[in-house]
């Protein structure tokens, strides 16, 4: 609790330099240098929400963990604001932050204080956006199309602006093409990215949701799937991919592993000979039954 007093008390001291900057509204502005670029305690009442952020959801166990961890060691990195007029502010990012901090009862939040005008409010919100690790691909494409329409980037800009290469723009943009229903699918996690970037080489919507619901059905992978478009775009009839021949030396023998195992075991076989046996386990005890079962 100690240090919890010490740290409200600096950031008293700290939020007093904020008393003769209502007026500032530009970095050319008298006195914007006590606030503008510097790190201040900031009262979370003088704080709103990012209007333009593109996250919308937001983990409530993640948070409270969140919210935990400064409750015991206080907010390690600070949130960045804008200036708004008086000593109001705007969230640049640190929304979790900000959010976490209000769940515990705080009153105040050391921020990063910056100007910015709206353009580069959305520009900000949504590359740090895609800057996050747990984006699916349609929220990703969709930050990468809204910066495009929004900031009026060229797809070579837009890939300097986030770190990536314009062929991955590019490719994650494609998405965008899909049928929605896919696009759903690939949100939800029913499909990868690979998947999708694989059927949107075929053109017709009816067809790529057939492709999707095979995907489903058969649990193909990303390869059969790439096989399956090859297949169609050269002119074939089958919609299923072509299934490698199994030798009958292993069709004569796998039934008899899958009853010492007591699972079915699947095979795969290269043109080449070569392949493995997939043995699947549904517990420890089961693993460690199997494990035995090898010794």
């Amino acid at each position: 609790m100690a240090k919890a007093t010490k740290k409200q008390a600096l950031g008293r001291g700290l939020s007093a330099l904020l008393k003769d900057t209502t007026d500032i509204n530009s970095v050319s502005d008298k006195n914007a240098d006590k606030v503008v670029g510097n790190i201040i305690e900031i009262s979370l009442n003088e704080i709103e929400v990012n209007p333009y952020q593109p996250r919308t959801y937001f983990d409530e166990e993640a948070l409270r963990e969140l919210a935990s961890s400064i409750r015991e060691l206080g907010v390690i990195q600070p949130i960045t604001v804008r200036k708004l007029s008086g000593n109001s502010f705007q969230l640049v990012s640190g929304e979790r932050r900000f959010r976490a901090s209000k769940l515990i009862g705080n009153t105040s939040i050391p921020a990063y204080i910056r100007i910015a005008n709206d353009q580069e409010m959305l520009e900000m919100a949504l590359v740090e956006n895609i800057q996050r690790k747990n984006l699916d691909p349609i929220e990703v494409a969709l930050s990468y199309q809204r910066l495009i329409d929004e900031i009026n980037l060229t797809q070579e800009e837009l890939s300097v602006r986030v770190g990536k290469k314009r062929s991955t723009v590019t490719n994650y943009l494609r998405l965008l093409k899909l049928d929605p229903i896919l696009q759903t699918g690939m949100r939800d996690g029913f499909i990868s990215m690979g998947h999708g970037r694989a059927i949107i080489n075929v053109e017709n919507k009816e067809e790529q949701l057939n492709i999707y619901e095979k995907i489903l059905q058969e649990k193909l992978s990303v390869r059969q799937t790439e096989e399956l478009v090859k297949n169609l775009k050269s002119g074939g009839t089958s919609s299923k991919p072509k299934r490698k021949v199994v030798p009958k030396y292993i069709k004569d023998s796998i039934q008899d592993i899958s009853s010492f195992f007591g699972h079915k075991v699947d095979v795969n076989v290269t043109s080449k000979g070569k392949g493995k046996l997939v043995i699947p386990f549904h517990s420890e005890e089961d693993f460690n039954r199997i494990k035995n079962l090898l010794k």
